[in-house]
C-alpha cells in the first residue's frame, strides 16, 4: 500500500511530497532494495523497525533517519508488519529546512528535534489515522519553513534541472537561475554537499530507472537520445555506476513482476 500526499504551497519549493507506504513481509527478515534517485528522504518507520549490514555488522535503523542521495543501491531488512512516513525533500533544500550542515550522506543516522514526532505519529499510525499522522509531518514542516529565507537562485535551478530530467548542461542551469556558474556551483554545493552535475546525473538516471521499470521493453537507444546521454552505451555505463546491474538486467528484472509502489516512484523493489 502506497500512497502519496502533495505538500502545502508553501512547502512546494523544498518538499517534492509526503508519503506513507505499508507492507506485510512475514515472519522470516526479508530484504528490500533502495535504488538511487534525485531526492533526499526523511524517513519514520513503525512496526517490526529495519536494519542495515554495515562494516560485517547488521545495524537497527532509529527512526527518523535520512536517506541522502545515494550513488548505488542500499540493501535494508525488516520483517513482519512495516509503515513509512516519508518526507521527499530536494536535495538543495534538505539541509537548510533541517538547519543541519550539508554533507556527501547516503543513508545516515542524524539528531534533530524532528525526531520527538516519532510517540505521536507510532500513536496515529497504530490507530490507522494515517491522514492524521501526515498532517502532523506537515504542519512541523511548514513551522520549519517558515523561519527560513527562500533562495530564489536554487529554487530556479532546481525547477530547471527537474524540468529537463537532469540533461540540462550546467551552464544553462546557472542561466536559469539568472546566476554564473561559479556562484550557482558554489551556493549548490554549500546547500546540498554536491554539485550540479553530481545531482543532475542522479536525476537522469531516476528518468530511466523508472521508464524502463514501467516499461521494461522501451528502446535504450530511444531513450539515450531523449535524456540526452551521448548514446546508448554512455546510458548503460551510467546505469550500471548508479544500479549496480545493467538495463537489460533490471528490465528482466522489472518483467518478472516486482512490486512497483506507484506510477511515478519506485524505490523499494523486494528482493
Amino acid at each position: 500500500m502506497h500512497r502519496e500526499f502533495e505538500p502545502p504551497e508553501a512547502l512546494q519549493d523544498t518538499i517534492k511530497c509526503f508519503w506513507y507506504n505499508r507492507g506485510d513481509f512475514g515472519a522470516s527478515p526479508s530484504d528490500f532494495e533502495v535504488l538511487p534517485d534525485g531526492y533526499a528522504e526523511i524517513i519514520f518507520h513503525f512496526g517490526s523497525g529495519c536494519s542495515i549490514f554495515s562494516n560485517g555488522v547488521m545495524k537497527s535503523l532509529p527512526s527518523p533517519f535520512m536517506m541522502g542521495l545515494l550513488n548505488q543501491p542500499v540493501l535494508l531488512t525488516t520483517k513482519n508488519l512495516f509503515e513509512i512516513i516519508g518526507v521527499r525533500c530536494y536535495p538543495w533544500t534538505v539541509f537548510d529546512l533541517l538547519g543541519l550542515p550539508s554533507g556527501k550522506h547516503g543513508l545516515h543516522e542524524f539528531e534533530h528535534p524532528v525526531a520527538a514526532l516519532q510517540s505521536s505519529l507510532n500513536e496515529s499510525i497504530q490507530a490507522g489515522k494515517t491522514d492524521e499522522a501526515i498532517a502532523r509531518v506537515q504542519q512541523y514542516f511548514l513551522d520549519a519553513r517558515s523561519g527560513i529565507a527562500a533562495d530564489s537562485m536554487l529554487s530556479k535551478a532546481g525547477v530547471a534541472m527537474r524540468e529537463a530530467n537532469g540533461a540540462m548542461p550546467v551552464s544553462g542551469v546557472a542561466a536559469a537561475a539568472h546566476a554564473t556558474v561559479r556562484t550557482l556551483e558554489r551556493k549548490f554545493k554549500q546547500s546540498s554537499g554536491y554539485t550540479v552535475k553530481d545531482v543532475s546525473g542522479l536525476i537522469r538516471f531516476e528518468q530511466v530507472r523508472n521508464q524502463l521499470w514501467h516499461s521494461p521493453d522501451s528502446n535504450l537507444a530511444g531513450l539515450a537520445l531523449e535524456l540526452g546521454y551521448t548514446d546508448q552505451s554512455h546510458l548503460s555505463r551510467e546505469f550500471k555506476r548508479y544500479s549496480g546491474s545493467t538495463p537489460a538486467a533490471f528490465a528482466r528484472k522489472a518483467k518478472k513482476g516486482k512490486q512497483a509502489v506507484s506510477d511515478d516512484f519506485v524505490a523499494f523493489i523486494q528482493a
